[in-house]
């Protein structure tokens, strides 16, 4: 029988706050059934595994960055709707640890359509922030890429402890995205030239 109030959801909180406060690495079963006060032969009430249980934390906590992401590019445009949802990426980052890092790696993102429909969320959101910049079909994707890219590798050298000097990171971070911004600027005013000269 599964215990009273318990499903499938509170769950997958649980198993979030655990691989929080305990790193994913040492998210079990036995640990998750423990933390929820059932023995864990339970669990399976909820969820077909450890693998399973994996899958549904990528994509709780895909679901969760892409709330963070949305409400942060609320009545936001152009930079600010940049810097806004950066900011709000590393918040999640900092604030979940380990949900953030069940959501970039584990999951077999190419072979899952779950876990590409939940991903596809996230790029269209970062696709439509991008939109006023002018960058077309595959530079737009090269752009949500290299967006992603700062911003997953920021994240994870901070999490890695890896900016150790005695220098303000959230200065590198601005400068970071100040770069990023003249980038695709710059992208922009190429590509619009390039329609002049056609």
């Amino acid at each position: 029988m599964a215990r009273a109030g318990l499903d499938p959801n509170s769950v997958l909180q649980a198993a979030a706050e655990l691989a929080d406060t305990t790193g994913l690495d040492n998210v079990s079963l036995a640990e998750l059934a423990k933390k929820l006060g059932i023995r864990t032969p339970s669990l399976y009430n909820h969820v077909n595994g450890l693998p399973e249980l994996r899958k549904k934390l990528a994509i709780y906590g895909t679901e969760r960055l892409t709330q963070a992401l949305t409400m942060a590019a609320v009545g936001k445009s152009e930079d600010d709707a940049v810097r806004s949802i950066a900011a709000a990426y590393i918040g999640f980052v900092r604030r979940h640890p380990g949900l953030y890092e069940a959501l970039s790696r584990g999951a077999d993102w190419k072979r899952d359509e779950e876990l590409q429909r939940v991903s596809k969320t996230v790029v269209d959101l970062v696709l439509r922030v991008l939109e006023p910049y002018g960058l077309k079909d595959e530079m737009a994707i090269h752009t949500v890429r290299g967006f992603r890219s700062l911003l997953h590798g920021f994240a994870s050298l901070e999490q890695q402890g890896g900016f150790g000097m005695a220098i303000d990171s959230e200065v590198s971070f601005q400068l970071l995205l100040d770069t990023f911004l003249a980038g695709i600027r710059s992208l922009y005013a190429a590509a619009g030239n390039e329609k002049d000269n056609e």
